[in-house]
């Protein structure tokens, strides 16, 4: 992951709207927002791109100064002080492991280094470094005091990339929020969420990512007031004699989920959510998924497989509001 994100934002355009583009948390990330004064502008930037700053220094696995390399390092010799943050972010991995059954799961990192995409070009891995890499996962397997956590095998890892930048999308809207910001569009690595609208619109338009046809979408959203965060393989992938590997880990295999989608895309109420159903729909494919899905208030979804595209009824609404 990059350093802490530094800014330069743009004037604003012909609709009032303020542009900052970055890198942060191993991604392209940017912020858009509608703001007439300067200094409340900058304000509002210092402050949310401090915090992710911050959020990054201590959450990314990259980093090894950070906490969670801190936790990761002393696996299987020692327990690791922490902070009431870190602790609100084990809880918030112990929720989304209980709330997908285990599809979701922080302790992957074994596994994430194995099926690591950027590096895995001509062969796969021996079946037997999965299968050593699988054995050390399982969030279960964490141990856990009020002010100090304790991964108990040698190896074992956390990696809080399946929620935390969604996690990191939520914080900086309520951050533009505490500033008076009204309309807002948080982009990280494409996971969104927007307020308000685009000065043009009461909403901020955004695509949606063909899964097949990368270089083009599928239709747009009407996004105010709601966040919307996408899965698939079709941005980090690899081949290997004719079959496709994609980057999302499915943890009840240790292999890379080969549901038959392509894509999926999900809105709801926030970013955290739409990120989190979003994976598990993948992984679980297009009928359990949309099942799990339907138990979710105010979430809908759209996904693809060879077949065509499948949308919820309410996301076919906010589809052609955009339109």
């Amino acid at each position: 992951m990059s350093s802490s994100p530094t800014y330069a934002p743009t004037a604003p355009d012909a609709r009032g709207v303020r542009t900052v583009a970055f890198r942060a948390l191993g991604t392209a990330c940017s912020i858009q927002f509608r703001c007439d004064e300067e200094k409340k502008s900058l304000m509002f930037l210092a402050d949310a791109l401090g915090w992710l700053g911050s959020f990054e220094a201590k959450f990314s696995r990259y980093r090894p100064e950070s906490l969670v390399s801190k936790i990761n390092q002393a696996a299987g010799y020692s327990w690791v002080k922490i902070d009431q943050e870190m602790n609100a972010m084990l809880d918030l991995a112990q929720n989304m492991f209980q709330l997908t059954e285990g599809i979701l799961d922080a302790s992957m990192l074994p596994l994430l280094q194995v099926w690591d995409w950027k590096k895995i070009h001509t062969q796969l891995p021996a079946s037997r470094e999965i299968e050593e890499a699988h054995g050390l996962t399982g969030w279960n397997k964490v141990q856990r005091r009020a002010d100090s956590v304790f991964l108990p095998c040698k190896g074992m890892g956390l990696d809080f990339g399946g929620f935390g930048k969604e996690y990191a999308v939520d914080r900086l809207i309520q951050i533009a929020q505490q500033h008076g910001i009204v309309d807002a569009l948080v982009d990280l690595g494409r996971d969104i969420f927007g307020i308000g609208g685009n000065g043009m619109h009461p909403f901020w338009h955004v695509g949606i990512q063909d899964g097949i046809r990368q270089d083009q979408y599928l239709g747009g959203l009407a996004v105010s007031n709601y966040a919307v965060c996408a899965s698939g393989d079709y941005a980090r992938r690899f081949e290997h004699q004719g079959v496709t590997y994609g980057h999302i880990v499915d943890p009840r295999t240790g292999w890379p989920a080969r549901s038959g989608l392509h894509s999926v895309t999900v809105t709801a109420p926030t970013c955290l959510m739409a990120g989190v159903y979003a994976t598990c729909i993948f992984v679980l494919g297009k009928n359990e998924g949309l099942g799990f899905a339907n138990c979710a208030p105010q979430l809908d979804a759209c996904v693809q497989d060879n077949n065509g595209v499948e949308k919820t009824k309410n996301f076919i609404r906010r589809q052609v509001q955009a339109a």
